[in-house]
């Protein structure tokens, strides 16, 4: 068996970045990929203009009562302001030729004959967001490898991009195995029980930003099963799977992958999650998580997500982990295998779970973090321990 530290990095050496890329509009790129930088073409803001509604003045003139020339609203074009007066003006106008100021309306009293007195003398550049001052043309402001978000697409479109270079997303194919798995809001049977796995894998796939693939479940049978893996095969660049990768008489992707393609990593020193199998059908990477709902989520979460998203194009984190004490004692640690326990950071302390089983799911629904302890590791409350956020 691979260490977890060793599994890691050879699953990373046979992750293949996706090298295509696609224009795709704003309102489609939240979430994607950036594959290249983005510089900009323009200032922003693209000239000098109000912070506020009030009065353009030149500092020097702001004094008695004065004329108003004009009147400024935002998306107009001013006159240069008029010696001696000044420029009625809104917030994100442009600020008219000759005013350095401008003066916020909540400083300024209008007398009956029009004239404008302020209670307030203004200092130059006041209530003033100059050109450039949030983004100078020429300038970066996207990197590549960015996952996409709300802020960057707004940031994108106003330097007046209509679209974004992004790398395709990721097409994963999954399938579930086990005689013994029930749609939620079926009847269950003698000896089943519901397919809880599809329903945290999936949403955990899209989450990362990969286009999934789902096609279902089958039973316990080596050529219903080499089916779909040539049916994900042929429509995905990763196949992941859930259950059937033991050495159970009734547990058959592990031959099924063996006799459609290549299985070159079968067990990890990892608790829970030892039988996580990785191999090649076709030209897709296949991944089998363990059936157990915890071992495959906790697998996922150290393992398979960073190979996904170096696959994606992303820079996969390593496993670094914050250190936090332990508010729990763990006295009887697994002596060949590191060890993921469920816990939560509450007060700056970790708690953990009480029951710690690879069927548990309740444990990661609880949990907003893995302990990584090392084979043979105990615990003592106090104890400074490896802390990884789920995220």
């Amino acid at each position: 068996m691979l260490s977890y530290q060793e599994a890691w990095t050879w699953l990373l050496e046979r992750a293949r970045p996706l090298n295509t890329q696609q224009n795709v509009s704003l309102s489609q790129a939240c979430g994607r990929v950036l594959a290249q930088p983005v510089r900009a073409g323009m200032d922003v803001p693209p000239h000098d203009n109000s912070a506020m509604d009030g009065y353009a003045v030149r500092c020097a003139e702001a004094q008695g009562a004065l004329p108003v020339s004009q009147r400024v609203p935002a998306g107009s074009a001013p006159l240069a302001l008029q010696p001696g007066t000044v420029a009625r003006i809104f917030t994100g106008a442009p600020i008219p030729s000759g005013a350095d100021a401008v003066i916020m309306q909540e400083q300024a009293e209008t007398a009956e004959d029009g004239l404008v007195r302020f209670s307030a003398a203004p200092q130059p550049g006041q209530n003033i967001r100059r050109r450039g001052e949030d983004i100078a043309s020429g300038q970066v402001i996207l990197e590549a490898g960015k996952t996409l978000t709300p802020a960057d697409l707004g940031l994108a479109a106003s330097i007046g991009l209509a679209s974004l270079p992004v790398l395709p997303q990721l097409r994963v194919a999954v399938f579930f195995t086990g005689d013994e798995l029930v749609e939620p809001g079926q009847p269950l049977g003698e000896g089943q029980i519901y397919n809880s796995n599809r329903y945290w894998l999936v949403p955990a796939l899209h989450k990362l930003g990969c286009e999934v693939i789902d096609l279902g479940h089958v039973g316990d049978a080596l050529e219903p099963t080499r089916q779909l893996l040539r049916d994900a095969a042929a429509v995905a660049d990763v196949i992941v799977t859930c259950g059937g990768v033991s050495v159970g008489e009734e547990d058959h992707v592990k031959a099924a992958v063996e006799a459609e393609g290549e299985l070159t990593l079968w067990k990890v020193a990892i608790k829970p999650g030892k039988p996580l199998a990785y191999g090649k059908i076709a030209d897709a990477d296949f991944i089998g998580l363990p059936g157990n709902p915890v071992s495959g989520y906790v697998t996922l979460q150290t393992l398979v997500k960073p190979f996904l998203q170096k696959r994606m194009g992303l820079d996969a984190p390593s496993p670094q982990a914050q250190r936090l004490p332990a508010a729990f004692s763990w006295s009887k640690p697994d002596g060949k295998r590191s060890e993921f326990l469920r816990v939560r950071k509450v007060a700056g302390q970790l708690q953990l779970y009480p029951q710690q089983g690879s069927g548990v799911l309740m444990s990661c629904a609880w949990a907003d973090g893995l302990v990584w302890l090392q084979p043979g590791q105990q615990v003592k409350p106090g104890d400074e321990l490896a802390y990884l956020e789920l995220t």
